[in-house]
């Protein structure tokens, strides 16, 4: 299942096929992907670069967002996005944990969390979407 919500979530937004993203969980309650460290995605020194962390947690913001869009609504787009950078990634994989705060009929708040392997928190991003509707 996991390889098919992989497949699924890299469809629809290509960049996370390029970062490595993978699926754990996709569902309204709660999404979880994961993004491991990759030289080719650092700064100086072998630390995961913070654009790439917060590309993992805007990939997990829109996916829980996606995930608890309204009837008619066709999809969602951030337009707001705050990051706190609690510490570094220098190895292994990082985990992005969004859950919805806000669901609303044009805006959808979510806030996620970032964690290495060993459970250290990483960062903490809180994100606006909004909610994309057909045009007339």
């Amino acid at each position: 299942m996991t390889d098919e919500m992989t497949a699924n979530l890299n469809a629809m937004m290509p960049l996370g096929g390029v970062l490595g993203i993978s699926a754990e969980r996709m569902d309204p309650e709660e999404t979880v992907l994961s993004m491991p460290w990759r030289a080719d995605l650092c700064t100086t020194g072998g630390l995961l670069h913070g654009g790439a962390v917060m590309a993992l947690a805007d990939s997990a913001g829109g996916a829980c967002a996606f995930a608890n869009l309204p009837e008619g609504a066709i999809g969602t787009s951030t337009i707001e996005s705050k990051t706190n950078f609690l510490g570094g990634v220098r190895e292994g994989t990082v985990t992005a944990t969004a859950r919805p705060l806000h669901v609303g009929s044009t805006t959808i708040v979510v806030e996620t969390e970032l964690r290495r392997e060993d459970g250290r928190l990483v960062a903490k991003v809180t994100q606006t979407q909004t909610v994309l509707r057909p045009r007339s």
